[in-house]
């Protein structure tokens, strides 16, 4: 993998990645080069998925009276079949919605549980230091049906059957492939297609389809009608639950029908922090948002605006900050069932200050060590969706790796999620494996709001991209003054190589990815600097996002430059 260090000469370093960093042309009204398009404005309704179809989906639902939730699970069970790269029945989800009724953020948590009869000592026995990205040891209870009901039950309108019906006729008929899908689809095939029933669900003859081409998936239109038809417990229970673990444990797995039918989903309150005015909304762990807010308590302490977009202040200011947040996110963020995770104390605008000032303006961090915050005593898809009635909802669903760990239980036509891979193998840890122990989660919807109004659902998919994407979405809005669609074309910054929740610790200040936009002299101080400059594109993740302009009463909708997706509305 090429790269630039701080030991090469300058002057090379900047002619090897000039490429890399060129600024693209454009003639926009915004006046800023990376726009691609202009923001989607719509008066009662928006949707805005990474797939076309699926945001189609999500209107017909909407103008058959649908609530926003209705129009997102229809867009999801679609995403499952038309982009099963990311997502799909046998991954997990997560949720915020703004209840225009009660006026109020409701955060659901649809992760599940690691089996109850795998134990830390069978991976230890077998001699494993992580646990592996594929087969069937890394499987955990698929969480996203069941999250699908909860919701339902909660704010939906229509019935299940009804929202889940143009998938499975799409499911029959076929649709075509579309382009960026394809090409993972097609990356996916060597891994996964040796794992049981993958062959036959996600390929025909052994290959992926291509672009364009049209694609059926029969067995995951009878698995949705049944459910549509029978309800959650189809799922978890009877014959299908059965088929799930039956598949798992001949391959040499530990997912049993009791794990399937104890599986529940839970209604969380949403954390947030302030910044500049925005008040700005994540789910608390097992997942990772909490460390959108620490990046952004972080960067508040900083004249952001005053340093100005792309500019080598800003983004060396930006990588230090997303370090110091991520060894507390590989220290402490866990399932709370397991670990206090002291969430009031990460949050705390003191303790922010006090890590800020580990901040060397001159100088990259080779490495950095977790906090000591007050404890407390005692790749994914994204979309959104606004209705008529004011209601917003922030959903995010994922197999974990693309297309998950490769099994796929017979004759239901999805693949079950790899999730498991992220729990860590170290006795002692906040996120060590556990039997029934929900795994450190990457997938994290977002939400703003201001004044305690709805102002922004929007989400940044892409493993540990989300809340570097997140956090430079509301830095490009609030302190840059872009408009919604720029937001996320705007040239992202992705710092890796930090330590994870699974073990490993940053040991050499991590690997810097620029997105192309980046001014050559903001490259060559990044190197000056002792920042590792990666000159090949990194995962910058997708964007999607709904704005609610209460003064005009009409929503703004942005779709990912870098996806095939959709925003529309009506």
């Amino acid at each position: 993998m090429p790269r630039m260090t701080a030991a090469l000469c300058v002057p090379c370093a900047i002619v090897a990645v000039l490429i890399a960093v060129a600024a693209p042309a454009a003639d926009r009204v915004t006046g800023r080069a990376f726009t691609t398009r202009s923001e989607v404005i719509a008066p009662h309704a928006m949707a805005c998925t990474s797939q076309p179809l699926a945001t189609q989906i999500a209107l017909d639902v909407l103008k058959a009276g649908g609530s926003a939730v209705d129009a997102a699970i229809a867009a999801n069970a679609a995403l499952g079949l038309m982009e099963p790269t990311g997502s799909g029945i046998g991954g997990d989800l997560f949720a915020i919605v703004w209840d225009a009724k009660t006026r109020r953020l409701y955060g659901l948590n649809a992760s599940g549980r690691s089996p109850q009869s795998l134990t830390l000592e069978e991976f230890q026995k077998r001699g494993l230091e992580f646990v592996p990205p594929r087969g069937p040891l890394p499987i955990s209870v698929p969480g996203c049906v069941d999250g699908w009901f909860e919701l339902h039950a909660k704010f939906g309108r229509l019935p299940m059957s009804d929202l889940l019906a143009p998938t499975v006729r799409y499911a029959r008929e076929g649709f075509p492939v579309s382009e960026l899908i394809a090409h993972y689809w097609r990356l996916s095939v060597p891994n996964l297609i040796e794992h049981p029933g993958f062959r036959e669900a996600f390929t025909r003859d052994g290959r992926a389809p291509a672009k364009g081409e049209m694609w059926t998936n029969p067995m995951l239109a009878a698995t949705l009608e049944r459910i549509g038809r029978e309800g959650r417990d189809a799922f978890y229970r009877g014959e299908m639950a059965r088929a799930i673990a039956g598949t798992v444990q001949k391959a040499g797995g530990f997912l049993s029908y009791e794990d399937l039918a104890a599986h529940r989903s839970e209604w969380v309150e949403p954390i947030s922090t302030t910044y500049r005015g925005v008040e700005v909304w994540e789910l608390p762990p097992n997942g990772q948002g909490l460390a959108t807010l620490q990046i952004l308590n972080l960067l508040e302490g900083f004249d952001v605006a005053g340093m100005g977009f792309g500019s080598l202040a800003y983004v060396h200011a930006f990588i230090e900050a997303k370090k110091l947040a991520f060894e507390d996110r590989a220290r402490f963020y866990a399932d709370p069932e397991f670990a206090d995770v002291p969430v009031a104390g990460l949050l705390a605008k003191a303790y922010a200050d006090g890590r800020r000032a580990l901040i060397d303006p001159r100088r990259a961090a080779r490495r950095v060590d977790a906090g000591n915050p007050a404890l407390r005593q005692g790749d994914t898809i994204y979309l959104t969706v606004a209705d008529a009635d004011r209601n917003m909802v922030s959903l995010i669903q994922s197999n974990y790796r693309g297309m998950g760990s490769g099994v796929c239980p017979e004759g239901l036509g999805f693949c079950l999620q790899d999730r498991g891979e992220l729990f860590s193998l170290k006795p002692g840890e906040a996120n060590t494996y556990a039997p029934g122990k929900r795994p450190f989660h990457t997938i994290i919807p977002a939400f703003a709001t201001r004044g305690g109004e709805p102002w922004l659902s929007f989400g940044v998919m892409g493993g540990s991209t989300q809340p570097q994407g997140q956090a430079q979405i509301i830095v490009n809005l609030v302190d840059f003054g872009m408009d919604l669609q720029a937001a996320g074309d705007a040239p992202r910054i992705l710092h890796e190589g930090s330590s994870e929740p699974t073990g490993t610790l940053m040991t050499d200040g991590g690997v810097v990815s620029l997105e192309n936009g980046f001014a050559p002299e903001v490259v060559r101080g990044l190197v000056e600097m002792g920042h590792v400059i990666q000159t090949d594109v990194g995962s910058f993740g997708g964007y999607q996002a709904i704005m609610y302009d209460a003064a005009q009463g009409v929503y703004y909708g942005a779709s990912e430059s870098r996806k095939d997706g959709q925003a529309a509305g009506y």
